[in-house]
């Protein structure tokens, strides 16, 4: 099977509809090829009781031999087109419904790299989990269904004409029948739709709630909290649960529905046919025909009833990614950002004009605060993880850089920062595996990183080293061995500009000397700074920046600092008891 194509341009998010008729085009040629084939497929199989009822009036009842051969070969030959149809028709839309959860996977994924910082604000992670696993399934179900709903309309047409023209009343009454199917199905489709969203919301807050359960297990068992959250779980899952039976009752009433009308026409076509057949108005063939015409219509009516349900759920998928796809980036490129570019690798001076500070090139800047959440501040300021306040790089603002050259110029490391699942090589190096050379070519970059973070003890530790495997984003290492591998992660990208958010605030105090030690030496000639209120840390920078009500107070050593600025001694002190 050729490789599955990737989504080509914007999509049309103004609906939930427009979407899924974007994504349809995306697929036109699979779409296309599903429902020849389905039609192909459908209607080689309406022609077989014709057939069949031709073999008996001019081949048995006749006792023709040769008629009965001849109609007994068309009867092979329509079994024949029928089952290579149907497995063509089984291949594209097998294709097509791997098209579609690709294409919907594809775009979320997408757009949760755009998002970045600004996902977590806007949706819980059990929500874009749901969006990229159930949702993408029933997007591709309804790729699939739709090919043969197709199909199964071509064959319903062809059947109720063949019926008509055999048992003209019982075939009339087939016909009037489906409008009255089609507004039952409407009448169903609508409690459906309504309970399938509460059910989407049921499951996606159940995810939610399973993944931060997982992600703070540790700290739960620290305050003895499983019990409580376990109870919150079970209680979750327990409504999850009953909105599940609210759909799966609508969904049995269609179930019914798809086999009640079937089955009446067939009691009345059998009764109609017999009583004709008895009279001499209709042959045996016409009427084993009839009663084939009739038996089929149970197939298509269920194709056509399950493509009614297929993109109702689709439809209710849609809506959940549309609105994803709708949300926008706190921060994007301005106008004229992409016409910046930078000179070389150098570290140039970097100035938060909002609090004063000013970050030398190639300096070891402490930064500490009375407030902690003005230092964060400032940090998300440099690295333009927030746009509040003016801040320069060099002689130009931060944001007339574009936001790809930007990332690759300054970093910003956080306690927030998360491991991913795989091997630690992959995770702490972010070019391994783009090149077969490129692991083994870093392991020096990812050595000395590792020694300055003092995480050798962890790599040593594990059973593979670095190709060790980290189950669940490295929810099997302590809180410290986490910290100090994240560590490593940021220092290994050896940007022009690394700004670190408290990076040893879970670690030993003869473990945080390592790093303190190591750190200014590692980053020589390249702008480091800091966030930090740790005594240890701020002893080993080059310069300390006390900031006070959002704005630099004093600024020097960190001995300095102490003897000089009262607010500053008060501070350390705090932390360092």
């Amino acid at each position: 099977m050729r490789e599955l194509p990737e989504p080509v341009g914007d999509p049309d998010t103004r609906s939930a509809t427009r979407f899924m008729l974007w994504l349809a085009r995306g697929q036109a040629r699979g779409l296309l090829a599903a429902t020849v084939f389905g039609v192909t497929t459908m209607v080689a199989t309406a022609l077989v009781p014709a057939a069949i009822g031709r073999a008996i009036d001019s081949g048995l009842d006749a006792r023709d031999p040769g008629a009965l051969m001849a109609w007994t070969g068309v009867v092979l030959a329509l079994g024949a087109v029928q089952t290579t149809t149907a497995m063509l028709r089984h291949r594209a839309v097998a294709r097509n419904y791997l098209a579609g959860a690709f294409a919907t996977v594809t775009l979320t994924v997408r757009k949760i790299v755009q998002l970045g910082n600004t996902l977590p604000k806007r949706l819980a992670s059990g929500e874009v989990l749901s969006i990229g696993v159930s949702d993408a399934d029933r997007i591709g179900d309804a790729m699939v269904i739709t090919g043969r709903g197709v199909g199964a309309l071509a064959g319903l047409v062809v059947a109720g004409s063949l019926l008509i023209s055999t048992i003209p009343e019982a075939g009339w009454v087939a016909v009037a029948a489906v409008p009255f199917a089609a507004f039952g199905i409407g009448r169903l489709l609508r409690p459906l739709h309504s309970r399938q969203q509460d059910q989407r919301t049921e499951q996606a807050g159940l995810a939610t709630r399973a993944s931060d359960i997982i992600a703070g297990l540790r700290a739960l068992r620290g305050i003895g909290g499983e019990d409580v959250f376990l109870d919150r779980y079970r209680a979750q899952s327990q409504a999850t649960m009953r909105a599940g039976i609210r759909v799966a009752m609508v969904d049995a009433l269609l179930v019914g529905y798809k086999a009640l009308l079937p089955g009446l026409l067939v009691a009345l076509v059998v009764w109609v046919g017999a009583r004709r057949a008895i009279s001499g108005a209709i042959t045996p063939g016409e009427l084993v025909a009839a009663y084939g015409y009739t038996a089929y219509l149970l197939s298509p009516f269920g194709t056509l009833t399950a493509m009614a349900g297929k993109w109702a759920k689709a439809h209710v998928a849609a809506e959940r990614l549309v609105r994803l796809l709708n949300i926008e980036p706190e921060i994007t490129d301005v106008a004229g950002a992409g016409q910046v570019q930078l000179r070389g690798r150098s570290p140039q001076q970097v100035v938060d004009v909002e609090s004063g500070l000013t970050l030398a090139p190639g300096t070891f800047t402490a930064v500490t605060a009375t407030d902690p959440g003005d230092a964060i501040a400032i940090a998300h300021r440099i690295g333009r993880l927030s746009d509040d306040g003016r801040v320069l790089y060099g002689e130009q603002k931060l944001t007339d850089l574009p936001l790809d050259v930007l990332r690759k110029t300054i970093i910003v490391a956080t306690p927030e920062d998360r491991l991913f699942s795989g091997t630690l090589r992959e995770q702490l190096d972010p070019h391994a595996g783009r090149r077969q050379t490129a692991g083994r070519s870093r392991d020096a970059a990812i050595t000395d990183a590792i020694d300055v973070a003092a995480a050798a003890n962890i790599v040593d530790d594990l059973p593979a080293g670095l190709d060790s495997y980290l189950h669940a984003a490295g929810q099997e290492l302590s809180g410290g061995q986490l910290q100090r591998l994240l560590l490593a992660r940021a220092l290994i990208t050896e940007v022009p500009v690394l700004v670190l958010v408290e990076p040893t605030t879970a670690v030993d105090a003869h473990t945080e000397a390592e790093i303190a030690s190591r750190l200014g030496p590692a980053r020589a000639g390249k702008t480091t700074m800091v966030v930090t209120s740790s005594p240890i840390v701020l002893a080993r920078a080059d310069r300390v920046v006390m900031v006070c009500a959002g704005r630099v107070a004093a600024e020097g050593t960190h001995t300095e600092l102490l003897s000089t600025h009262p607010e500053y001694a008060r501070t350390v002190a705090r932390d360092g008891q």
